[in-house]
């Protein structure tokens, strides 16, 4: 298997690690949209983001990784079991989504080798289901067929998939973290799926010499010699690993005082974000953060930390006001949270 960049080892962009530690902490957060210049490490951030997950449980032989201790949540299959399925530890799955990808290959089709060897009518699963209780990640989101994004609106919508063709009508799980990627120059996202991202980062080529240097440095150490580079690294991704599982057993018990909701609400108001999917994002991803920190509550800092990520991409445009999304975010936390 091809070496993977260790997370630990990846030279600042701190906003865009933050952002995806979140999202593994806490999956209801909604997933992480990055977006900026080529060559910042934002494919290697996701892709070294899976060396980094705990093994999760699944029922041995399902195509849908079910999770044993989760029956609601299960496929027809599983659920209609007649004793508990026999499971395993596997992997967290991280599925790259290809902007070539057609939509059979996505969502699913009819088992042609099965259908012609058998003559029996078989679903083979695609990339939807290959990722469930997992990640899929998209690089050039922005440049997504429109027909797939509606596929992808339905099933983060729903949390499953529904394949009707071909005289099959298949029904399953399919619940993700959503992650992609892409540089704002070649294309916009469609506002629906904007909006399905929890969180949102932009990354930037780094401006300072020493920090260039140190990024050129580590990836030619890497491509030198990948085994000696891992092994470099290899504390650091475990310790990371490990605050990550820690943050995930405490998290349900960080509580968020009701100040907090407070200020997250008016934080949104003086912004104008639409709905409440800001409010709610802002405490999920304050919490996780909060656990990721070792703290048993929720508090200002954590709340600053995560606004911009979380609020960026849920401002309207302002036609009176000509700065930038970020900067709209922070001025509204000095208002609303006082200067740090």
């Amino acid at each position: 298997m091809r070496p993977i960049y260790p997370f630990s080892a990846i030279v600042g962009q701190d906003e865009m690690k933050l952002a995806l530690l979140i999202a593994v902490v806490d999956a209801s957060v909604g997933g992480v949209l990055v977006f900026g210049d080529r060559g910042t490490g934002k494919s290697t951030a996701v892709r070294a983001l899976a060396t980094l997950l705990p093994s999760m449980r699944s029922v041995t032989g399902c195509a849908y990784a079910c999770d044993p201790a989760a029956p609601a949540g299960m496929c027809e299959l599983c659920a209609g079991a007649k004793k508990a399925p026999a499971s395993r530890e596997v992997p967290v799955p991280v599925v790259d989504l290809p902007l070539g990808a057609t939509e059979d290959r996505v969502v699913g089709a009819l088992d042609l080798e099965r259908a012609l060897a058998q003559g029996v009518k078989a679903f083979e699963p695609g990339l939807l289901a290959r990722a469930h209780r997992g990640f899929l990640y998209i690089d050039e989101v922005n440049l997504l067929e429109d027909h797939l994004v509606d596929v992808l609106l339905d099933v983060a919508a729903s949390g499953e998939n529904v394949v009707e063709r071909e005289g099959l009508s298949i029904r399953h799980p399919a619940r993700f973290v959503l992650i992609g990627s892409g540089n704002p120059e070649e294309g916009e996202l469609r506002p629906q799926l904007l909006d399905r991202f929890g969180l949102s980062v932009e990354v930037k080529t780094p401006e300072d010499l020493e920090t260039r240097v140190e990024v050129i440095r580590r990836r030619d150490a890497f491509e030198r010699d990948p085994q000696a580079f891992l092994r470099k690294w290899r504390k650091e991704d475990e310790a990371l690993r490990k605050r990550i599982v820690a943050a995930r057993a405490s998290l349900p018990s960080v509580s968020v005082p009701d100040p907090l909701l407070h200020h997250a609400a008016a934080l949104c108001m003086r912004l104008g974000t639409d709905g409440l999917r800001g409010e709610l994002t802002l405490m999920r991803a304050a919490r996780a953060l909060a656990a990721l920190d070792g703290d048993k509550k929720v508090g200002v800092d954590h709340l600053r930390r995560v606004s911009a990520p979380a609020l960026r991409h849920r401002l309207r445009r302002n036609p009176l006001d000509d700065a930038g999304s970020t900067v709209r975010v922070q001025r509204a936390v000095e208002e609303a949270l006082g200067a740090t």
